[in-house]
């Protein structure tokens, strides 16, 4: 098992460097077909930093509440495309996908910041923080998708970096 962590690992590091998007980083339950999502991350500003997909469940008073989270993956950001990240689940059931990209890789959030949320609701700078309903989704067994495009502060709006 730790050799099959490694190559995964491996793998992904090496796609990432060499600048070619990885089928998913993250976690190998979407090879194995187990309960998952897959964030299909989209609509960078820049391609530097590290990306952050965090996943939370079915209580809505946990969302985005600090250390309540069910699951977190952080990756490099890919030099181009599309990301894949694939988190597996504790089983089939709603969940909240909230995604980062922390642009100057400092680990905090700040200004230049990109985000995001599972069924991409509209933000705004005095509405960061969308409700649960508005980014529950329902998962069954299996892998499910999910987009996300990311959204960046642009003056006195927030917004897609196109759009």
């Amino acid at each position: 098992m730790k050799k099959v962590a490694i190559a995964f690992g491996l793998a992904a590091g090496i796609a990432l460097w060499s600048g070619a998007a990885p089928a998913a980083v993250g976690d190998a339950a979407c090879a194995r077909g187990d309960t998952a999502v897959l964030v299909r991350v989209d609509g960078f500003k820049a391609r530097q930093g590290m990306l952050r997909v965090q996943v939370y469940g079915s209580n809505p008073a946990d969302f985005l509440a600090k250390g309540k989270k069910l699951r977190r993956v952080d990756v490099p950001v890919a030099r181009t495309g599309r990301m894949e990240v694939c988190v597996g689940l504790p089983g089939p059931g709603n969940y909240a996908v909230a995604v980062r990209h922390d642009l100057d890789n400092n680990g905090k959030s700040g200004w230049n910041d990109g985000g995001g949320f599972s069924r991409n609701p509209r933000i705004s700078l005095v509405h960061l923080k969308p409700s649960y309903g508005d980014v529950v989704i329902q998962v069954g067994r299996g892998v499910k998708p999910v987009d996300v495009i990311l959204n960046y502060r642009r003056g006195f709006s927030i917004g897609p970096v196109e759009g």
